[in-house]
């Protein structure tokens, strides 16, 4: 998929140069680092990123890590943005412009667990600071007011103010130490913003509010598993996990991925969706502030979902190899 994305962000005709780094579980197997630490240094060098999906095993393997979960807190990249936007494919609910913003270094995501009683019990610790609640609660606020200003049409079942609106997820209700923090920490922030809207909704309704009203929503800001969760089950939302990038975003370097995961079982077949790749690409362009490239893709991207060539996920017979074809040709139309 990161191949078929850069061909896309050639077409573009910006004056772009590309270092191919190694990770993941292949690498992993190879090496014995599933990030090693030349990858590291390598992007310090870099304006941005692509990450494509990589494979992880789903049991315990002594001495392996996720690597994006590594990059994230090593590059300090601490807000996943994570748009979701009506396309015009089977299964796409009309009306949807919602953007999730997730914390992205901490929650459970620390990884601190451990066994006691011999094994027979399995503790995980969940760290919530006050410092990174903040600073994710701005993002979210400061990426409303550029909604806004971008002059973005936002369908609200019940809403009649014209105000671009943040909804602050949490679970204080039950978590009052850790999600009670995140809570007060989101909404002290809110005041610093009296331009935007802002509601609470605890985790468990926001997930059935979203699926019953999803184009009410404009920005949402959770903690890391909560967003993770309901970033995932939006994608359901609006054309599939296939077609939906994100990207993550610190102060001073962006990495973009798309939010699927890997197929290990149709490597290699040229019939995998590019599209998600290819969407993360122009969220890559778009941070780096190269806006015109990246609205040129996004552009194209729309009209082959509309009327172009669709990959088996989306209804299909294409593969990859026809949908990057036609997304080039529709950027230079």
């Amino acid at each position: 998929m990161i191949p078929a994305a850069q061909r896309v962000l050639e077409e573009t005709g910006l004056p772009l140069h590309f270092i191919e780094l190694e990770a993941g579980w292949e690498t992993f197997q190879r090496t014995g680092n599933a990030l090693p630490p030349e990858t590291v240094e390598a992007l310090r060098t870099c304006h941005g990123a692509l990450f494509g999906a990589v494979s992880s095993p789903s049991h315990r393997v002594p001495g392996y890590s996720s690597p994006i979960v590594a990059l994230r807190r090593i590059l300090d990249l601490y807000a996943n943005l994570r748009p979701l936007v009506s396309a015009p494919v089977p299964g796409s609910r009309p009306g949807v412009d919602m953007l999730i913003v997730r914390e992205n270094t901490e929650c459970l995501y620390v990884k601190r667990e451990r066994l006691e009683d011999g094994g027979d019990t399995a503790i995980a610790e969940r760290v919530i600071t006050r410092r990174a609640s903040e600073r994710i609660a701005r993002m979210a606020f400061v990426q409303a007011e550029r909604r806004q200003k971008a002059g973005r049409e936002r369908q609200k079942a019940k809403e009649e103010s014209q105000k671009s609106l943040v909804t602050i997820v949490h679970k204080a209700n039950v978590l009052s130490v850790t999600d009670g923090l995140f809570r007060e920490a989101a909404l002290a922030v809110a005041g610093e913003f009296p331009g935007v809207g802002v509601e609470e909704q605890l985790v468990d309704s926001m997930v059935y509010r979203m699926i019953l009203e999803p184009e009410r929503y404009d920005v949402v800001v959770a903690p890391n598993l909560y967003g993770d969760i309901l970033s995932d089950a939006g994608a359901a939302l609006v054309g599939g996990l296939g077609l939906i990038p994100s990207a993550n975003v610190g102060d001073s370097f962006v990495l973009a991925e798309p939010v699927h995961g890997s197929a290990p079982d149709i490597a290699g077949q040229g019939i995998a969706n590019p599209i998600a790749t290819i969407r993360a690409a122009a969220l890559l362009l778009a941070h780096l502030g190269e806006n015109r490239a990246a609205q040129r893709i996004e552009r194209a991207v729309q009209s082959v979902l509309a009327d172009g060539p669709r990959t088996k996920d989306l209804g299909g017979t294409a593969g990859t190899e026809e949908v990057v074809r036609e997304v080039i040709q529709r950027l230079r139309d």
